[in-house]
């Protein structure tokens, strides 16, 4: 058995008392003492700091760079320029998403793609270029309160406006800084070298950003409708099926499952994903069915309780014809029946 990778930051996850568990090949943070939702709220009304290091991070430089990232991934790339990033999927021969991806465009020629951590081998068998993953730590300060309070690190790196891509300097460390995150919510991502990685994540939490683990970032992701790639996302989920149309930049040549996507496009999908929200505080979870009238009509893909809304929230794939918001349904969970209905995503929606 291989063994779990170790972040950067774990001698500080477990000083701080962190609850590891085992995440995409790697041991990482799912909790501290304050408990998931402690650390939402936290990043919901001031700051919070996530440890996402096991993000792969691709370097993919040179003239070739470019075509060759626009043969690969769906999203079109001549929609951006140096210094920006963008939400994009690599796709198979069937529409199907192998994984969803943020590229930051570093410099002319240099692009950092960002995939799941377990799909980091397969992306970079794919796509080629440098598997960078151990030579940083990603860090993502999000809230409401996150530049605030990283401008007391880092002003440079606090103004990384929202898809930009800079390279900056953290008390006199170079790193790139995206104004990226997965949480709904404003923020910054630092890519720090290891060995500076674990002073630099003190000083943000001395500026009081709280840290949190993947409990809450994924359910502060659910809340801002934000897929996940093994759930609303898979080789046998396409991208138009997840309702992510948008990623696909239909004008631009050939990419891997164009074909196949434009045949979808004219057939129409079988079934589309879509937001559900139960009443009370039970959630719906994975695999739950979805009922209409007592009929199956699809099945729950992520399922989870709202801090914010105090009630049940979650995507299914469903048929077309019911994801019509305001819809009633039924989820079926175990031996229970949750009444909910479809709603609008994102179902948490925080100004920036």
């Amino acid at each position: 058995m291989t063994q779990a990778r170790r972040s950067p930051l774990d001698v500080l996850h477990r000083e701080l008392g962190a609850k590891m568990v085992p995440f995409g090949g790697w041991e990482m943070p799912l909790s501290y003492p304050t408990g998931t939702i402690a650390e939402h709220m936290a990043c919901r009304n001031d700051a919070a700091m996530f440890d996402v290091s096991h993000l792969g991070t691709v370097r993919v430089a040179g003239e070739d760079a470019f075509g060759h990232l626009q043969r690969e991934l769906t999203n079109d790339l001549r929609k951006i320029s140096p210094g920006r990033a963008q939400y994009t999927h690599a796709c198979n021969e069937h529409g199907g998403v192998a994984d969803d991806i943020i590229v930051w465009w570093v410099g002319e020629t240099v692009f950092d793609v960002m995939p799941n951590a377990s799909n980091t081998e397969r992306i970079l068998s794919v796509i080629g270029g440098d598997d960078t993953t151990g030579s940083r730590a990603i860090l993502a300060v999000q809230g409401p309160r996150a530049r605030e309070r990283m401008a007391s690190v880092s002003p440079e790196a606090a103004s990384v406006k929202r898809f930009r891509v800079a390279s900056v300097e953290i008390l006199g460390v170079p790193c790139v800084v995206a104004g990226t995150g997965y949480t709904g919510e404003d923020g910054v991502e630092l890519a720090v070298p290891i060995d500076h990685a674990s002073r630099v994540a003190r000083a943000v939490m001395a500026a009081g950003v709280t840290m949190a683990g993947l409990g809450a970032r994924d359910t502060l992701r659910l809340e801002a409708g934000l897929p996940l790639h093994g759930h609303e996302l898979s080789a046998d989920i396409t991208t138009l099926e997840a309702n992510l149309g948008w990623v696909i930049g239909w004008e631009k040549s050939d990419f891997r499952g164009k074909e196949a996507l434009e045949r979808q496009r004219a057939s129409g999908v079988s079934r589309i994903l879509c937001g559900l929200r139960t009443d009370g505080r039970r959630p719906p979870r994975d695999g739950a069915r979805v009922l209409v009238d007592g009929v199956d009509v699809g099945v729950v893909t992520s399922g989870n309780f709202s801090p914010v809304l105090g009630a049940g929230i979650a995507f299914a794939l469903v048929q077309p014809g019911v994801a019509e918001v305001g819809r009633n349904v039924t989820v079926q969970v175990r031996d229970s029946k949750l009444a909910g209905r479809v709603v609008v995503t994102p179902f948490v929606t925080s100004p920036r």
